[in-house]
C-alpha cells in the first residue's frame, strides 16, 4: 500500500490550502484513491492508493504547485480499512511520517520510505520532480494542451503557436522524457509495494 502524508510548506505565513487541496482532489477522477484525501492534523492530510500508477500521478500533481511536502509510505495497512483515515494503521502510515519529515528539507519536496528502506525508488522519482522543476510556463502550457489528449498540432492551434514552435517547447520541456520515464518508475514503485506486501 501506498499512504500519502502531504504537509503545506510556510503554513504559518500564508493561507490554509488544504480545504482547496481536498477539493481539487475530489473532483479528479479518484479511481484508485482506496481513503481519503482527509485532513489529519493542522496544515496536513492523507490518502491511501493500492496502486503504482496512482500514487506517481498524485505525487506529480502535488509536487507540481511547490506548496506541498509529500512523504510516501510504502507498506502494509491493517485490514479491514476504516471508514476514516485517521483511525487506519500500519506499517505505511509509520514509513509516510517519516517520509514526510524528510521531504520537508529536500529541494524537490518529496521522500518515499518502505520496509525494505529502498532508496531506488525515491532517487528516480525526485529525478523526474528536478526535471519538472526547471519547466518554464511555457513548457507547462503545452504539457497542458497535451494532457487533455490533443495532439500536437491541436495543442499548437489551442496555444495560437505553430506546430515548429510547439515541438521545441515539448523538447525543451523534457515531455518525451517524462512520458518514458512513467513506465519504469510505476514498475519500480510496483515492486517495492510487492515486495513489501509479501513480508
Amino acid at each position: 500500500m501506498f499512504v500519502l502524508t502531504v504537509d503545506q510548506k510556510s503554513s504559518r505565513t500564508s493561507s490554509d490550502l488544504v480545504p482547496e487541496a481536498l477539493a481539487q482532489l475530489r473532483s479528479r477522477d479518484d479511481h484508485g484513491i482506496l481513503l481519503g484525501p482527509e485532513r489529519t492534523v493542522g496544515d496536513e492530510f492523507q490518502l491511501i492508493t493500492a496502486h503504482a500508477d496512482k500514487a506517481l500521478t498524485l505525487i506529480l500533481h502535488l509536487t507540481r504547485g511547490r506548496s506541498w511536502s509529500v512523504g510516501v509510505g510504502i507498506g502494509s495497512v491493517e485490514q479491514p480499512v476504516p471508514a476514516s483515515i485517521r483511525e487506519a494503521r500500519g506499517s505505511a502510515f509509520i514509513n509516510a511520517r517519516e517520509a514526510v519529515e524528510s521531504a520537508k528539507s529536500d529541494p524537490t519536496r518529496l521522500a518515499i520510505v518502505n520496509d525494505a528502506h529502498s532508496d531506488e525508488a525515491q532517487a528516480l522519482v525526485r529525478l523526474l520532480i528536478a526535471l519538472r522543476d526547471r519547466r518554464t510556463d511555457k513548457g507547462w502550457e503545452i504539457y497542458d494542451a497535451l494532457n487533455e489528449h490533443l495532439t500536437q498540432r491541436q495543442a499548437a492551434h489551442q496555444l495560437g503557436i505553430t506546430p515548429a514552435a510547439a515541438s521545441l517547447r515539448a523538447t525543451a520541456a523534457g515531455l518525451r522524457v517524462e512520458e518514458q520515464a512513467l513506465p519504469a518508475l510505476v514498475g519500480v514503485l510496483n515492486r517495492l509495494n510487492v515486495a513489501d506486501s509479501e513480508k
